[in-house]
């Protein structure tokens, strides 16, 4: 018997350097004539109670989507640690999922999935059957100072931060290639490449 879930914050993590796209912004990337981000957040709205987009540059284009945009609090680029203190510091609700820019095929039950997964724990994290992705997580926000003091130590490493909060991994074995992150041009061609091949 699972607790009700809560009101939940979602959050797209869309503040990275993006050094493999050439150093575009990654979530402006047209994929079939959205932006990248607008495909997470038409997968991860339904799911959760308000969405915030964490965003350094092109401000004002992430806020025509009519979302809450917070850029990081730290300017220094610290990966997306950084974002997700942002994004607790700005949620609503107390429990915040986390999702990369860059994954356009999201499951649908992800966020029911990780909260039902996580337990007793304060922390959870998608695990694919073969690999973790960190980036795509639930955090209680009383963690905000646990990673304060992380990032303060000059640590960066997220994995090891799931780990230090004794974050569960949530098992998503079933379907891994929704997971697929899309790193480089040639990843959002060959993605496009596949939908038109669905259609």
């Amino acid at each position: 018997m699972n607790i009700m879930q809560p009101k939940i914050s979602g959050a797209i993590l869309a503040g990275g350097r993006a050094t493999r796209m050439g150093g575009n912004d990654k979530g402006l990337i047209f994929l079939n004539k959205k932006p990248l981000y607008q495909h997470i957040a038409d997968k991860l709205f339904p799911q959760v109670d308000e969405l915030i987009i964490n965003a350094n540059r092109n401000l004002d284009i992430y806020r025509q989507s009519g979302y809450h945009i917070v850029p990081d609090l730290t300017p220094d680029f610290s990966g997306p640690l950084s974002g997700m203190l942002t994004a607790l510091k700005s949620a609503s609700y107390d429990w915040v999922i986390f999702v990369p820019c860059d994954v356009p095929d999201l499951p649908t039950d992800l966020v029911i999935r990780l909260w039902q997964g996580k337990q007793q724990a304060l922390a959870a994290y998608v695990n694919d059957g073969s690999r973790a992705h960190p980036t795509i997580a639930l955090l209680h926000r009383s963690l905000t100072s646990q990673l304060e003091n992380y990032l303060a130590n000059g640590d960066r490493k997220l994995i090891l931060f799931m780990h230090k909060i004794r974050a569960i991994a949530v098992q998503f074995d079933d379907n891994p290639i929704v997971f697929t992150n899309l790193n480089t041009p040639q990843d959002c061609q060959h993605w496009e490449h596949i939908q038109e091949i669905k259609k």
